[in-house]
């Protein structure tokens, strides 16, 4: 009997991670990249990646990828795209599966960035990339500007109690320009999905503004009644 796959060119499988993370203080949207250790491309800028190992799945390479470089297991990860032009990796025929992931900066393992040389870079000033990563990122970050309309998934950007004006500027971050605040804040609020709290962020004005927070639990029951969480602010 014919093995037919035996006969049958053979591939290389990779992953490559968009880690996105949101610099509260300087109110910008950034990219956690490395520096490449091994040729083709030795040294020059990319995102963190890797082979698809025998033994797991895509997704199960893509998150051990995200845990070696940052320490981080339970994060908000979500396949983006194929990348498969022939000529995409100088090194080989290489396929890869990209993932972009959600992060709070003020989470990582400093140690483990530090052992991977990774540094943040502000998206809105990439420095060159190898192969099709800069399409890779731009990719994830039209995904990103889209997903956030949909669902609650900027609020994993954000530390547990944050202001509107934060949540805003968050927002605004992830856009690349300017949302009127007056349409913004009635939307989120007429949602019912954040409670506020006894407590005032005074580190930017005298006066204060109050601290929100975000309930997944209830985001969680209003789906299951057939809530529509909308906040399409184009």
């Amino acid at each position: 009997m014919v093995d037919h796959y035996a006969v049958l060119e053979k591939h290389l499988v990779a992953v490559d991670c968009v880690i996105f993370g949101y610099d509260i203080r300087d109110k910008e949207l950034k990219l956690l990249l490395i520096r490449r250790r091994f040729e083709p491309e030795l040294g020059k800028w990319s995102l963190p990646g890797g082979f698809v190992k025998k033994e797991e799945g895509v997704s199960e390479a893509a998150r051990r990828v995200l845990y070696q470089l940052t320490g981080l297991k339970d994060v908000y990860m979500k396949q983006s795209y194929a990348w498969g032009d022939v000529h995409r990796d100088t090194g080989g025929r290489v396929i890869t599966i990209s993932h972009f992931a959600l992060i709070n900066t003020f989470e990582l393992n400093p140690v483990m960035t530090e052992a991977s040389a990774a540094h943040w870079r502000s998206i809105s000033r990439i420095p060159e990339l190898i192969f099709d990563h800069k399409k890779i990122v731009e990719r994830a970050h039209y995904e990103l500007k889209e997903g956030i309309k949909l669902k609650p998934v900027g609020f994993e950007l954000l530390p547990e109690k944050f202001t509107l004006v934060q949540l805003q500027d968050l927002y605004e971050a992830i856009y690349q320009r300017k949302i009127d605040k007056r349409n913004f804040r009635k939307k989120i609020i007429s949602m019912n999905l954040l409670e506020k709290l006894d407590e005032k962020e005074k580190e930017t004005s005298k006066k204060g503004a109050y601290y929100y927070r975000f309930i997944p639990s209830k985001y969680d029951d209003f789906k299951r009644q057939g809530f529509y969480f909308s906040l399409d602010v184009q």
